[in-house]
Parts: structure tokens; C-alpha cells; sequence
């Protein structure tokens, strides 16, 4: 988890000219319902496909 959210996947930067495996594979999550981003991680040159994190709730 990072910053309140959820990690699901990681791309590297250095995909193929025209290739956006980060945002197709967000795009397949925001079709299923969920709420993914892409943010770039630059200390690691990597795409992440967040989610918000999963809060517990109190029965």
C-alpha cells in the first residue's frame, strides 16, 4: 500500500514506442468497476496501476 492506496500491477517505463500496457490494463479495471489510476514511480522507472486502499469496516 502506498500513500492510501493499493498497488495492483507494475509496468516498466521502457515499454515499446506507442505501447501503453499501464493505461490498457487501468482501462480493463475501470471497465470491471474499480477505480484505477497509473502514477509513474520515479525512484524505480516503473508505471503502478493503483487502487484506493481497502478500509475495514466495523461491524
Amino acid at each position: 500500500m502506498m500513500n492510501g492506496r493499493t498497488v495492483l500491477e507494475r509496468f516498466p517505463a521502457g515499454g515499446p514506442r506507442g505501447s501503453w500496457p499501464a493505461e490498457e490494463f487501468a482501462r480493463a479495471r475501470r471497465q470491471e468497476g474499480q477505480d484505477a489510476e497509473v502514477v509513474m514511480d520515479l525512484a524505480s522507472d516503473t508505471f503502478l496501476v493503483t487502487i484506493p486502499a481497502l478500509v475495514p469496516t466495523a461491524a
